[in-house]
């Protein structure tokens, strides 16, 4: 266990930072601060809990490693990092290990999809085809065949996946078809998959249901049409920069390959299996379709940095991303009562809505992740990574680790323990 050496606190980046700049083009390396628990209204002795019951995950062999970061009020009182980044080559987690984010890389594809939005570049109500001209009459399908859309999907469609589209997951005619089209395959781009896109039927009608899907990654296309530049190159110079996030992006470079962490398989049944070796995974090489919905790489104090800026409406280190109206549009629940609660298969998050970005806790629920606030907002990925911020409480709590099928240990598991520790307000 190891524990962040966020005291030496940085005044100058490696990109540099000479104070406030302009919208985005501005660069703040400061380190947020660290301080002890107390001084942001928290109890360690009750945070403390959160050692043993991830050491007690590692002994069950439910994961090989974790990081949990706890932030209050800007300032983080807790920052762990435990176990193994890869037991393999009994290499211990670190407070700078690189991880597989997957779906957590969708806040990122919102965020500057918003920014552009915010420059008058893109409308919220564009519909799809104003940038990606094959989705223009796309049809959905239905139990008598395949129809014309009743209206076109939107950008806002896009955002909090009510656009008809879908993961092709399933075995339904749809699914089959995106399986066959090879969608989110890394060595086609953007463009040449969102053009497939275009040409197979949605699930639903645009607007009528809540559906998982690519539709963030189709996003990342329209930032490129709209930006003219690259996906990856918006990313870079536009967010990962001004916010010195020196960790994140679409491939771990060979310079940092020995900070990568492995890719386990939980059986459930006490075993714990490499699914993908550090040293040989496919995220060393640069890949040509640039994933905003679940291909880019980071760290815990990268990604925390990120929702800090989030939590402090759309600024941190004078740096500005965002309005804060705009951030109000990420963090609050934008769904129809009709499409509540959001659902995968037949798993219903009960109490959770979805914003432009962020899944949005609407009510309480005993069903489902119980110890979450009203207004907490937050998501994860698909190896086990999770992330939530309850704007109330002024917290920011980032758990990562690498594990593969998706479990909720590091969120359910901590959640009632963070917010326990809150003795101040």
């Amino acid at each position: 266990m190891f524990s962040f050496p966020f005291s030496r606190r940085i005044g100058r980046s490696a990109y540099g930072c000479a104070g406030i700049f302009s919208l985005a083009l501005g660069v703040c390396g400061a380190e947020l601060p660290v301080v002890a628990p107390e001084k942001v209204g928290l109890d360690p002795v009750q945070l403390g809990k959160i050692d043993g019951l991830v050491t007690g995950w590692i002994g069950s062999n439910k994961l090989a490693g974790a990081t949990v970061a706890v932030a209050r009020h800007g300032q983080v009182a807790y920052f762990k990092a435990f176990g193994h980044r890869d037991r393999e080559a009994s290499s211990p987690m670190a407070e700078d290990t690189i991880f597989r984010i997957y779906s957590m890389s969708k806040a990122f594809t919102s965020a500057a999809v918003l920014m552009l939005m915010d420059e008058g570049r893109i409308g919220l109500e564009d519909p799809v085809s104003k940038y990606i001209p094959e989705f223009k009459g796309i049809q959905v399908a239905g139990p008598d065949g395949n129809h014309p859309a009743r209206r076109e999907p939107t950008v806002h469609d896009l955002l909090h996946h009510t656009a008809g589209l879908g993961y092709g997951w399933g075995s339904t005619a749809v699914d089959k078809a995106y399986q066959k089209a090879k969608i989110l395959d890394r060595n086609i781009d953007l463009q040449t998959m969102c053009a497939a896109l275009g040409q197979i039927p949605l699930h639903d009608e645009p607007g009528t249901a809540w559906q998982y899907s690519v539709g963030i990654d189709v996003l990342g296309r329209i930032v490129e049409v709209a930006s003219g530049q690259t996906f990856d190159v918006f990313l870079e110079k536009r967010i990962f920069q001004p916010l010195d996030l020196k960790d994140t992006g679409f491939f771990v470079p060979s310079e940092k390959a020995t900070r990568f962490a492995a890719l386990y398989h939980n059986d459930e049944k006490g075993g714990l299996t490499l699914q993908d070796s550090p040293g040989a995974s496919e995220y060393l090489k640069k890949p040509r379709l640039f994933s905003g919905g679940g291909g880019l790489v980071s760290t815990t104090r990268d990604y925390l940095r990120f929702l800090s800026l989030i939590q402090n409406h759309g600024e941190l280190g004078g740096v500005r991303l965002l309005k804060p109206a705009t951030v109000a549009l990420m963090t609050h629940n934008d769904l129809p009562a009709s499409i509540l609660p959001i659902r995968f298969g037949q798993e219903m998050r009960h109490g959770l809505g979805f914003g432009l970005g962020f899944n949005v806790r609407v009510e309480h629920s005993d069903q489902w992740d119980p110890a979450s606030p009203v207004g907490e907002w937050g998501w994860g990925g698909a190896a086990s990574t999770h992330y939530w911020a309850s704007p109330k409480d002024d917290l920011v709590v980032v758990t990562m680790e690498q594990t593969m099928p998706f479990n909720f240990n590091l969120e359910t598991g901590l959640k009632a323990v963070i917010y326990s520790s809150i003795v101040g307000k």
